[in-house]
């Protein structure tokens, strides 16, 4: 059963930093890459960020590559996004996901499961 919860999400300034995390108590993270997703009003969902099921790949959206940081604890099965000069554009609902492959890449992802997402507010 692949429960995944994010948390971290809340309201910050332009420049601040948050930590999102996604856990997953149904033990599904092992052999699957992982990814961050948003969706801000009135868009579509796009793609944040990925990460293999070693943790030695990452890829990242133009957008954000150079200030998010994604990385993976398998022992704890937790996911983390890290983000730093935060622009009010940034302001969405994140969700994370996992890939339905085994050992797939961080280049396509096709999203398995997701989670139930967590806000970020970025105020300029």
């Amino acid at each position: 059963q692949v429960q995944l919860v994010e948390s971290g999400g809340g309201a910050v300034q332009a420049g601040g930093s948050l930590r999102l995390s996604c856990a997953d108590s149904g033990r599904t993270f092992g052999g699957h890459v992982v990814g961050w997703f948003r969706q801000a009003p009135g868009k579509e969902r796009e793609f944040v960020a990925a990460i293999d099921w070693s943790g030695g790949d990452t890829s990242y959206s133009d957008s954000v590559k150079g200030r998010f940081t994604i990385t993976r604890d398998n022992a704890a099965n937790i996911v983390y996004l890290q983000m730093k000069s935060l622009k009010s554009e940034d302001t969405a609902v994140y969700y994370c996901a996992v890939d339905s492959r085994w050992y797939g890449s961080v280049t396509y992802i096709t999203p398995g499961y997701w989670g139930q997402g967590t806000q970020v507010t970025v105020s300029s």
